[in-house]
């Protein structure tokens, strides 16, 4: 018997401190429980370290005193504490011992040695703060804490320890110990070992992983000698080179947002570096979604460091991708030029700054298109290669480029190849090196060109891998047909004998040949309307789109048809929650020759429908808009409509459905599905693919490598990974969801409806009084069931309608069925018990609709009226016929009946009270007291029922009642009720909020501080001398109130 299986917490950390000791050779400093005074910079530790280096008293006490001083500044908030932080261990910090001496760089830490640093780690070392914390242990170097790691056993998550240090570091614990923290790391033996920075919210943690994509260097420290992933991801993590260069190089300040390398990251720069020293040009091709960006500012800020001389140049061939470079750089705090023509990247690279310079590549070249291959209106776009070659022919005759120059192409299949090298050469000298960076994978037809352009891969970090880590989602696929047909043929042919008298055979020929195209026109309409209902539908009933936290993009064959859709949209419910994101230009130019008399054009239509559309906005300003309302709120807009653009270089982690009415192959394709792969809430399980143009044809049940239809110009490893195995996963993922279930309450004794009420929500014989405090105590417990079985009813509906065919005989499905129908029965019953049911419209709004199916007649009518209509709802238009309502077997027992009363009463006093704490304190009294005569035997059941009915249709009545006409939202109504009922005052309060609350007042950062500060001043000062006592209280309400 294995005795590390279950084995405490403390066994893991005694391993991992031996590790550290024996293996890592760290110093170990001991178990600092009770030792006195422990903080993020250890002086007597550092002085040690900084005397050893030859560094003079002054010159360390100095040092020591400046890297205190930004280590203890958290007035601006943490993350800028912790980047000031950082720079002093990065780049040294700059003392002057005497005032006539000259300044001296003292440096920290040794990051070109790092065995001369002193590696330490201690354990359970106690924090001193507001509520004294205790990480497991913590990794100093030179006596500065640099890292925490918090373990668990192997049956606890390791996600609590993550918990543990996202908890750690709020106001109210020891945020100022994390000032110096560069990495924070969640382990157990189970779950290896997590790691995130500061301020990193959970579904952000990156589990380690080596190897990790191709080429990867072996490890030191192997599977076979460390079969234990905790244990040697520890070990190859915390190596003292590793270590060092991580935090060296691999962390950045982006915007705000602190941020460390994933692992196909690190391992992609690492691979690029020797290849970088010999300038050999190479392709990283890392699958869309997994930080390219990202990437290429690891790699061009290590280059800059690293090569003397040196300059980098990214090229990019669209306006977005040039944008979102420029201002990624710029957020990471690099200092990058944008060349905005071909003349002006001369100019930069002719002289010797900036290091830095990143360029759109259509600006180059000659500025008169009159040589440009035209049909019609229609231009041919030049290749790069061309532009380039074009660019080279025109350099002044004194031009060389200044530097040592790396060239990053951006999305670099879609370059052809042929001059590019050579034009880069002649531009930029001749050991000028090529990086080509793609997310899509490569065609077979175009390989061998693309090597021959940019050399082998650096490395490739693929699909399947990326999901596998859970770096990106996977991809679920459903086609859809509307199906088309001609109706009334013999008018259609009545029209054309009229239309084409008198013309000749060939004349009608291309007529006929003209309405072979119109026919489709026609017919699209109707078309394009059964799919606007088919997405509406989807709206109300697909759980992300219905939430409101998941949204849509369609993709249209073109931008007038985008156009259309748009139209039809508008009388829907999506009317003001969708918009058309292309590249057309809403100009009177692009109209002026289509009026005609005779009918509109469709430029005509494109042109009237997007000023309508765009309304006061120039297109530009009306595509920033859309993107932003898209991305950030996603319940405001619900569906993009595009058609090219977008479909790459767009990052929406919100959106979950991607809709494709439009014919498309190979890399487009491939960009356009990874719209929907972003990680983002834990709600966001997949992507999803609806196809209504048969891209993929059918999905057969057996398929590993897809490599016909639309993929078709794949290699099989290429697309390895990308489309599941529908059925088979289906049913993986079903077993996996009712195991879940049933391990989660193999703990319940007994397993009846009673042991369930016990271990979920409180038991039988707990005092009234203290029920309601065991229930909030168990919602967490609640929680995660409810999350398990809902994830467990999503899943069988997935397949409920193929379980033959994915494998389960009558009998198996049947007896799955009855599982799932009982988990869920409990579930509802489990809701209804601890008051949590009148989330239910909130949390899971398309669930009831889609068991409709699946659930017996009575008990699926019922549980979809409760999730469409909150029980208070009920009560207060049905009075005791709101009983009713509930399942057969609840209603038919008055306990239960009472019990699920009193606890839609609670559940609304302790959701109501942050924004009313007057009133609903009295609420709670109130049901205190009746709960109390019932358990005294003064009331039975069926009286409590009555009287709970009565006091909440009272309550409802008298919040929608009590106020004077002028008190009529939930704010003023507050303000009025916590201020002694003084209506002009209340007014007034809410008028000052009104003017005074500016955006973000809430936020815990320094600006949200400040403009929190200014609020409660002008409201201190309208209080004065009459309610100035209740200050603090109006300020947690207006917090609370979500109009304010």
């Amino acid at each position: 018997m294995d005795t590390n299986i279950g084995a405490k917490e403390r066994v893991t950390q005694n391993r991992l401190i031996g590790l550290f000791k024996n293996v890592l050779k760290y110093t170990c400093l001991g178990n600092w429980e009770t030792r006195e005074g422990n903080v993020n910079i250890e002086e007597k530790l550092l002085t040690a370290y900084l005397s050893r280096c030859g560094y003079t008293d002054k010159e360390i006490r100095g040092a020591i005193a400046k890297l205190k001083q930004a280590a203890n500044s958290l007035g601006g908030g943490l993350y800028n504490a912790n980047k000031e932080v950082y720079t002093l261990l990065r780049y040294g910090v700059n003392v002057q011992a005497e005032v006539t001496e000259k300044k001296k760089m003292v440096h920290l830490i040794d990051w070109a040695n790092p065995m001369e640093n002193d590696l330490q780690i201690a354990e359970e070392v106690t924090i001193q703060g507001e509520s004294d914390r205790r990480p497991d242990l913590v990794v100093y170097v030179n006596g500065i804490a640099l890292a925490v790691i918090e373990l668990k056993r192997s049956t606890v998550s390791a996600h609590e320890g993550i918990r543990q240090n996202i908890r750690n570091q709020q106001d109210g614990y020891i945020p100022r110990f994390f000032t110096t923290i560069q990495l924070l790391f969640a382990g157990n033996d189970t779950e290896g070992l997590h790691y995130g920075v500061i301020k990193t919210p959970e579904k952000f943690w990156l589990r380690w992983k080596e190897p990790c994509g191709e080429p990867c260097q072996p490890s030191h420290f192997t599977v076979g000698e460390y079969p234990n992933e905790l244990d040697r991801s520890v070990l190859q993590f915390f190596e003292p080179a590793r270590l060092l260069e991580y935090i060296h190089d691999f962390i950045i300040f982006d915007g705000g947002v602190k941020k460390a390398a994933r692992p196909n990251q690190y391992f992609a720069v690492k691979a690029a570096q020797p290849r970088v020293r010999k300038k050999q040009n190479g392709i990283i091709w890392h699958s869309q979604g997994s930080g390219k960006s990202l990437t290429m500012i690891w790699l061009a800020r290590w280059i800059r460091e690293n090569v003397s001389d040196a300059r980098v140049v990214i090229i990019t061939d669209r306006d977005e991708l040039d944008k979102q470079i420029e201002s990624g750089f710029k957020d990471a705090g690099e200092q990058i030029q944008r060349a905005k023509s071909g003349g002006k990247l001369i100019e930069m690279l002719n002289a010797a700054e900036p290091w830095l310079i990143c360029t759109l590549i259509h600006k180059f070249g000659n500025k008169n298109d009159g040589d440009a291959i035209s049909v019609g209106n229609k231009k041919a776009s030049k290749s790069l290669d061309l532009y380039l070659e074009e660019l080279a022919k025109s350099l002044p005759a004194d031009f060389r480029a200044k530097g040592n120059i790396y060239v990053f192409i951006d999305e670099c299949h879609r370059t052809q190849g042929g001059m590019l090298h050579e034009a880069m050469k002649h531009i930029m000298g001749d050991d000028v090196m090529l990086i080509g960076f793609t997310g899509t994978p490569l065609l077979h037809t175009d390989k061998k060109k693309s090597i021959e352009t940019f050399g082998s891969y650096i490395h490739s970090y693929k699909f399947n891998e990326a999901v596998e880590d859970g770096v990106i989602l996977d991809l679920r696929y459903e086609a859809r047909n509307v199906e088309q047909y001609l109706g009334k043929r013999e008018k259609i042919d009545e029209w054309f004998d009229a239309k084409t008298r008198g013309l000749s055979s060939v004349a009608r020929a291309a007529l006929k040949e003209r309405w072979a195209k119109m026919e489709k026109l026609f017919s699209s309409k109707e078309r394009i309307d059964r799919i606007v209902a088919d997405i509406c539908q989807d709206m109300s009933t697909k759980r992300a789109l219905a939430g409101g936290y998941g949204n849509a993009m369609l993709v249209a064959d073109s931008i007038y048809q985008a156009c259309r859709y748009w139209e039809v949209f508008q009388s829907t419910e999506l009317k003001g929650h969708c918009a058309v994101v292309t590249s057309y230009d809403a100009s009177t130019a692009s109209v002026k020759d289509e009026y005609q008399g005779d009918g509109e054009t469709e430029d005509l239509t494109k042109y009237e429908i997007y000023q309508r559309m765009i309304g006061d906005k120039t297109p530009e300003q009306f595509e920033t808009w859309a993107k932003k309302v898209f991305t950030d709120h996603p319940g405001d807009m619900k569906l993009l409509i595009v058609v090219d653009k977008l479909l790459t270089g767009f990052d929406a982690p919100s959106a979950t459905y991607l809709y494709i009415d439009k014919k498309m192959r190979d890399h487009n394709l491939f960009q356009a599905v990874c719209r929907v792969n972003r990680v983002d809430s834990e709600e966001k399980d997949f992507g999803y693919i609806i196809d209504y143009q048969d891209l993929f044809g059918a999905v057969k049940s057996a398929i590993e490598d897809y490599t016909n239809g639309a993929f078709d110009g794949y290699d099989a490893d290429d697309v390895k990974g990308l489309l599941l195995t529908r059925l088979a996963e289906g049913r993986k993922a079903l077993e996996e969801s009712l195991q879940a279930v049933y391990t989660m309450c193999e703990v319940i004794h007994p397993q009846t409806r009673e042991g369930y009420f016990a271990y979920f929500v409180y038991a039988e014989n707990t005092p009234v009084e203290n029920q309601q405090n065991e229930c909030e105590g168990n919602a967490n417990k609640r929680e995660t069931f409810y999350k398990l079985v809902s994830r467990l009813v999503r899943r069988y509906i997935d397949i409920a309608n193929e379980m033959e065919q994915a494998g389960y005989t009558a009998e198996e499905a049947a007896d799955i069925k009855k599982q799932v129908d009982y988990f869920n029965d409990i579930k509802d019953e489990i809701k209804l018990k601890s008051g949590d049911a009148l989330d239910l419209k909130y949390y899971d709004p398309a669930m009831r609709q889609l068991i409709d199916n699946y659930v017996r007649a009575e008990d699926s009518e019922k549980l979809v009226d409760l999730a469409d209509i909150s029980f208070l709802d009920l009560i207060d238009t049905e009075g005791d016929k709101a009983i009713d309502a509930l399942p057969k077997k609840i209603k038919q027992n008055e306990r239960s009946v009472a019990e699920i009363l009193a606890a839609n009463m609670r559940k609304m006093i302790i959701s109501e009270r942050p924004n009313n704490p007057a009133y609903f304190d009295k609420m709670s009294d109130l049901l205190n007291h009746l709960l109390q005569e019932q358990k005294d035997g003064k009331i039975q059941y069926k009286e409590l029922i009555k009287q709970l009915i009565e006091k909440l249709k009272e309550a409802r009545l008298t919040i929608k009642t009590k106020y004077p006409a002028t008190i009529d939202t939930k704010g003023k109504q507050a303000l009025y009720d916590n201020l002694g009922g003084n209506e002009a005052l209340a007014l007034r309060i809410h008028e000052i909020i009104k003017a005074n609350a500016r955006d973000g007042f809430r936020d815990m950062d320094s600006s949200g501080l400040k403009k929190m500060r200014a609020l409660r001043r002008a409201v201190e000062s309208a209080l004065k001398g009459v309610e100035q006592d209740k200050l603090d209280d109006i300020m947690q309400l207006i917090v609370a109130q979500k109009e304010y």
